[in-house]
């Protein structure tokens, strides 16, 4: 009776045991367990090191992100800062005929009644324009009397002169102007040399 029992059982087990390679059946179970174990430990470190370089493209592309909002910011204020450049520069030739139109009035026209109101007027509108340019912050560039700066003045002609040491701005041909920290136009200038 006993055979008749374990006989159904052994057929259950064969049964559950037929989808397993053959390999696996003669082994016995602490080899296995082992292998097992290894496998797992290998199957473990691949994934802790998937996880590490998973770890290591994420804060690759947050910096990356940071990087590129930073550049964005710092595009968008020099655009705010400097938007009116083209415009400054188109304009800046307004401002110098103001100025020519000053330095060539007369003394008598600057003493005449009837002349006084146009004068006036006109050192009106220079003096709007600079406080324009000023809000804006477009400032003229000094040069006479100071040593000739390339990034700042071109040289136009060379001046001999004992008055001033070689290389000193003694006149100025036209103004130069800055837009913040930028050049906007540079001082057309005579340089001072020594005399032959």
């Amino acid at each position: 009776m006993q055979n008749d029992k374990t006989k159904p059982q052994d057929a259950e087990v064969e049964k559950e045991l037929d989808g397993v390679p053959e390999e696996f059946l003669d082994r016995d179970d602490a080899a296995t367990a082992e292998e097992e174990t290894s496998s797992l430990d290998l199957a473990l470190g691949r994934l802790k090191d998937d996880l590490e370089a998973a770890k290591q493209e994420v804060l690759y592309a947050k910096a990356e992100t940071q990087n590129v909002r930073r550049r964005m910011e710092k595009d968008i204020a020099d655009a705010r800062a400097y938007a009116a450049t083209g415009f400054a520069r188109d304009i800046l030739s307004v401002a110098d005929n103001l100025a020519r139109a000053i330095e060539s009035i007369p003394q008598s026209m600057r003493e005449d009644d009837a002349m006084k109101g146009l004068v006036a007027g006109i050192e009106a509108t220079q003096r709007e324009v600079e406080k324009v340019f000023a809000q804006h912050g477009i400032s003229r560039i000094a040069s006479k009397g100071l040593p000739l700066d390339p990034n700042q003045h071109q040289a136009m002609m060379e001046i001999p002169t004992t008055e001033a040491e070689p290389g000193t701005v003694v006149q100025e041909m036209q103004s130069g102007w800055m837009i913040r920290d930028r050049l906007l136009r540079p001082a057309m200038v005579g340089v001072a040399k020594k005399p032959d």
